[in-house]
């Protein structure tokens, strides 16, 4: 049953379909049904993109300083189509990401165009040139005046993931597009939709032949491997995988490319024995949203020892209190739906597997629940009894798994936060801000919220320590990812001329 509209590519500013008219089939997680048909672009898709983007960076004004009004009017323009396309984005994201009504409201939209509003004020504040001043050169036995300019680094491949489509999007593509890069968009095989809607609506809003294009296929590396690997791009964005990530550094490297990569996570949340809110801080902290579906979210509850009992006995009664209330596409106030698809279910039922094999006791959860519907359901599930060394305490199961782990003072928990490959979200909680402070500050990630304060936003850089990944996204910082810096020097006596 088709349920939303077939994605098309969008290449040198047309919409069409695959080169050579193949489509495949969109999945509906919910159902495990064929909810749409999505073009399979072929390795001459791929290579046209490309082609088009470059001509469109090394032919045009598009990146141009000269052209920054131009480029403002049209990615605002494009913002506005965004909006005026609510409710179909929205159906999109929940038959093809299985998000929630209630999480279209959140992640899926709603803070995804929050952020591109962020966007469009940072990048007024973007500092195109900087004076150095002057100084002399006994190399050169003169003085010279020196300035700092900003360009856009070029042609931009921006691979994007399933689990936010939307939000990893617009972090990508509407930053490279306003610092001047041209950009080729490829989303997951998963969720072609939400890449599609940014060729659909660019080509209704008037956006310039090859400035934006956008490949994908059923085969979730072909475009990939091309767009890493080709000269003619000369930056990758990526956001997924660490295994991925370092796959694509290797590949890049052969053409010494710039790339830049948001990776995984395996975030604690450490809950301090003076908690103002200590149930509340440890009852909130279930792994239901969107399923557990995300990079930044906060799998390890690290809790102290001399309260360990009373935090099961809270996490206990919060899941009992969510109970069966999860998993239904018509339902407006859930929060909790399928898991994408049959791999990543039976990837995350084999991990609830480890952790019994590990001796960590189930305290709720670990069912598959084909009851729910054809689709890929998981019950939040909680560990308890779990050691830093386990599997399911180090490595990042990406589903609704949440881990509870003891700790005996402040110390040992940053060393149980921080004895992790990974860094890029986390949280402390404690009535004593400068000790909770201190925590933060010890911790080795890219962002930390301290009693509930939300580190992660649109106008704020986002990004990991250690395999968590290289750069930030998000923020004037996530814009001035996209742009290179040239040094530029005269001698004074010229520069005084020209005044």
């Amino acid at each position: 049953m088709t349920l939303i509209p077939e994605a098309k590519l969008y290449i040198d500013g047309q919409l069409r379909g695959a080169s050579d008219g193949g489509t495949y089939d969109v999945t509906s997680p919910w159902t495990g049904e064929t909810v749409g048909k999505a073009a399979d672009g072929t390795a001459d898709d791929v290579n046209e993109a490309i082609a088009a983007a470059r001509r469109a960076f090394d032919e045009t004004n598009w990146g141009s300083l000269e052209n920054k009004a131009k480029r403002v009017e049209l990615v605002t323009k494009l913002r506005d189509a965004f909006l005026e396309n609510r409710e179909k984005i929205h159906d999109i994201a929940v038959h093809e990401a299985g998000a929630t009504r209630l999480n279209c409201n959140l992640a899926h939209y709603s803070m995804a165009m929050d952020g591109w509003n962020d966007y469009l004020e940072a990048f007024e504040r973007l500092e195109w040139e900087t004076d150095h001043g002057n100084r002399f050169s006994a190399l050169a036995n003169a003085t010279s005046k020196r300035i700092a300019v900003r360009e856009p680094v070029g042609v931009v491949a921006a691979i994007t993931p399933w689990n936010v489509p939307l939000y990893v999007n617009i972090g990508k593509v509407v930053a490279a597009l306003l610092a001047g890069c041209t950009v080729i968009l490829k989303p997951a095989p998963d969720t072609p939709g939400e890449g599609a809607i940014f060729g659909e609506l660019a080509d209704k809003v008037g956006f310039p032949k090859g400035v934006l294009q956008v490949v994908f296929g059923e085969d979730p590396a072909l475009a990939g491997e091309m767009l890493v690997q080709d000269k003619r791009v000369d930056l990758v964005s990526f956001t997924g995988s660490t295994a991925v990530g370092r796959h694509i550094m290797e590949q890049g490297a052969k053409t010494m490319k710039r790339v830049f990569l948001e990776l995984g996570g395996k975030s604690a949340k450490i809950v301090l024995d003076d908690a103002p809110n200590f149930a509340m801080d440890v009852g909130s902290s279930m792994l239901i949203v969107h399923a557990g579906q995300g990079c930044a979210v906060q799998s390890r509850l690290l809790v102290p020892r001399s309260r360990y009992e009373e935090a099961k006995e809270v996490i206990k009664g919060a899941y009992g209190f969510v109970g069966d209330n999860w998993g239904d596409i018509d339902a407006q106030d859930q929060i909790m739906g399928p898991v994408i698809n049959k791999k990543q279910h039976d990837r995350i039922m084999n991990y609830i597997k480890i952790g019994q094999e590990e001796g960590a006791t189930l305290l709720a959860g670990g069912k598959s629940r084909p009851d729910k519907g054809g689709g890929f359901f998981i019950e939040p599930t909680c560990f308890v009894d779990v050691t830093n060394d386990m599997r399911i305490a180090q490595e990042e199961i990406f589903g609704p798994v949440l881990v509870v782990i003891p700790f005996d003072d402040d110390a040992d928990a940053v060393r149980i936060a921080n004895d992790s490959e990974y860094g890029l979200a986390g949280g402390v909680s404690s009535a004593d801000f400068d000790r909770a402070m201190k925590v933060a500050r010890a911790v080795r990630t890219g962002s930390m919220g301290i009693n509930g304060g939300m580190a992660i936003a649109g106008d704020l850089p986002f990004g990991g320590y250690k395999h968590s990944g290289i750069g930030r996204e998000w923020g004037l910082e996530g814009i001035e990812e996209y742009t290179e810096i040239k040094t530029i020097a005269w001698p004074v006596e010229q520069a005084e001329a020209a005044e």
